[in-house]
């Protein structure tokens, strides 16, 4: 009886959603009464968040498991603050928007990575809102300081082209307002991203009306749930592209299926198209790799956080990867389309870029190197599947990876083994 080769299937039990677990934290700081979080994400991102609500003088309970927060539907519980974001970006722009809505003078930093990163167009649309709110070097950017008196509502206008959680962070904002908000957005990038947010809102009692281009947001304020996280898909790309790098591998991951509210899952939609047998659930989504991938030509707007992932298994393809529409991903953690540009050169791919896409070329035999990270945890992660073809990849910062997944290169150690 012939033996059967092939890798065992694995099933893989992954951590929670950042953008929903800090979604939910927002959510409950504004609801009215007490939220529980059931499998938030614990990583650096996520734990700055709860550390600046903590200063903001909000209560946050914290288990393994669970996370309780009691809600203040009228703001901070503190009339000063000063709150140090990190390197987090939905705590960066999350915060101050929410602190907009209470009582007092707070400050907010972040590290020199985030500092670099954009404000610009959430700022000016609450100084249109009537927020007094100061950039205390430069313009756009961290550090600033909001003195908060409420926020009326009303109309405003929005450019969201950069990133999307400009537009998520009115959205949030809008039931703590004495008129709502109607948000008109003139350009808008990584649409699931407010779908998660709009159907999050929901969870917490407020419904999202949308006209065209302008987004209605009801006054009222939230009520307190109990609320779930479902695995975080950006993550789960690194384990389906795994599997799919790998003849007969497979992999399912548990808590993302059909219903799953993160549009990165659309990430396995691409690699079905590279040749990948791809099943998704109601529970769960699988992914089975090909005798080979063959390479494409994909529009990854909505989902650029899996850039990275795509661009790390391309070589491999047996024809050109073009990703196009990324534009915004030049102003992530790092300029990604470059960096990915870069370390791919550095293995020894033929890559070419423009100003919002990235074509790489089918490169079978790459040279290890060490893979510049930029201090970017998507680097590593991404090149790490890189590393399941070329042996001897390293990284200049592997422990980037705290930033949502501190138990990454473990976890990866483990599922390789199996493969």
């Amino acid at each position: 009886m012939p033996v059967d080769s092939r890798p065992a299937p694995r099933s893989l039990a992954l951590p929670g959603s950042k953008s929903i677990t800090a979604r939910a934290l927002f959510l409950a700081a504004a609801a009215d009464g007490v939220t529980t979080l059931v499998r938030p994400l614990r990583s650096d991102d996520t734990e700055g968040f709860a550390e600046g609500l903590v200063r903001l003088g909000y209560r946050v309970g914290r288990t393994p498991d669970t996370w309780q927060v009691d809600g203040r539907p009228q703001g901070p519980a503190v009339a000063e603050a000063d709150v140090y974001c990190r390197d987090g970006a939905t705590t960066a722009r999350f915060l101050p928007t929410l602190a907009a809505a209470g009582h007092g003078t707070y400050r907010f930093d972040a590290s020199p990575q985030m500092r670099r990163r954009p404000l610009a167009p959430l700022s000016r649309a609450l100084r249109d809102l009537g927020v007094d709110l100061r950039h205390e070097e430069a313009e756009g950017h961290h550090p600033l300081t909001v003195t908060a008196a409420g926020v009326e509502g009303g109309e405003v206008t929005l450019d969201a082209g950069q990133s999307s959680q400009y537009l998520t962070a009115l959205l949030l904002l809008g039931p703590l307002t004495r008129r709502g908000l109607r948000i008109r957005v003139t350009d808008l990038v990584s649409v699931p991203y407010v779908e998660i947010t709009v159907a999050m809102m929901r969870e917490f009692g407020v419904e999202v009306a949308r006209e065209g281009d302008v987004y209605v947001v009801p006054p009222g304020g939230y009520r307190a749930t109990t609320y779930a996280i479902e695995p975080d898909a950006s993550t789960a790309s690194y384990f389906f592209a795994a599997a799919a790098l790998t003849p007969g591998a497979e992999v399912t991951v548990p808590g993302l299926g059909t219903g799953a509210l993160q549009g990165d899952l659309g990430f396995v939609d691409v690699l079905r198209r590279m040749g990948a047998e791809v099943s998704v659930g109601a529970e769960a989504t699988t992914v089975r790799g090909p005798s080979r991938l063959h390479g494409l030509t994909v529009n990854m707007r909505d989902i650029s956080d899996t850039m990275p992932t795509l661009a790390a298994i391309a070589p491999f393809a047996t024809s050109p990867v073009r990703i196009e529409d990324v534009a915004n991903t030049r102003v992530k953690e790092c300029d990604r389309l470059e960096a990915c540009a870069e370390n791919l050169r550095a293995l020894g791919a033929q890559v070419a870029t423009g100003p919002d896409w990235i074509e790489i070329h089918p490169a079978p035999a790459l040279t290890p190197t060490e893979i510049k990270s930029y201090g970017d945890h998507r680097m590593v992660m991404s090149f790490a599947v890189t590393g399941l073809r070329v042996p001897g990849i390293s990284f200049d910062d592997p422990g980037c990876v705290r930033k949502t997944f501190p138990g990454f290169h473990e976890a990866f150690a483990e599922f390789r083994q199996g493969l």
